[in-house]
């Protein structure tokens, strides 16, 4: 195979960057949201954003100023709410916590009608990857927002002129233990040109995830 030069690399992570800037998914993946009906979407679906660990969640109660504040998830997985108490937050969407907070609070309002009740991601810190094998900075990454597999190896310094770039593993932890995610790029880092069913399946890298790079 031939070496792939640092131009190239970064040429198809500024290309694939400019389509999801102009799309503006990641503001809506932090807060939980769906794409709109009807979208069209020219990059890999965005999981939505599950929190972390280390992330800084922004927690606002409407005209409630004593229940405005941001605070840390725990490396445990929880935070700390006042009338609510310890909320285990990792792992949840902001949509969840917002409900969450919400019947903790019920039985401190009349008829239990509590004022609306807003999470947002104010810094992803606890989204983190690492990347091994062939590729010219290994290591554990917090890029502060969803990137690709390509974006992934970009981050790594890119792969080595020995790297087999379509037997890539992704190796993820789920409920159930690790999966192994077998992935490809080799077309589309030999290709002149990068189709956009091409792009749509690059995968996309979650929290915890390896990329094992042989």
């Amino acid at each position: 195979m031939k070496k792939m030069t640092a131009a190239l690399w970064l040429g198809l992570a500024v290309s694939y960057g400019a389509t999801a800037s102009a799309q503006s998914p990641l503001p809506l993946a932090f807060q939980g949201a769906q794409p709109a009906a009807g979208a069209v979407q020219s990059g890999p679906a965005l999981p939505v954003y599950r929190i972390n660990p280390g992330d800084e969640l922004e927690i606002n109660v409407w005209r409630e100023d004593q229940l405005q504040r941001a605070v840390k998830v725990l490396p445990d997985g929880t935070i700390a709410f006042p009338l609510v108490g310890s909320i285990q937050a990792a792992g949840k969407t902001t949509v969840e916590i917002e409900s969450v907070i919400s019947a903790g609070l019920a039985n401190k309002y009349v008829d239990g009608k509590v004022p609306d009740v807003t999470v947002a991601v104010r810094s992803p810190a606890g989204l983190q990857f690492s990347v091994i094998g062939k590729v010219k900075g290994a290591g554990t990454f917090t890029p502060g927002r969803y990137v690709t597999l390509l974006e992934a190896l970009s981050l790594a310094g890119g792969a080595d002129e020995f790297a087999s770039l379509d037997s890539i593993v992704i190796v993820r932890k789920t409920a159930t233990g690790l999966v192994s995610i077998p992935a490809r790029l080799g077309g589309i880092l030999r290709s002149k040109s990068v189709s956009a069913d091409a792009v749509r399946n690059i995968p996309m890298i979650e929290s915890g995830d390896t990329v094992i790079v042989p």
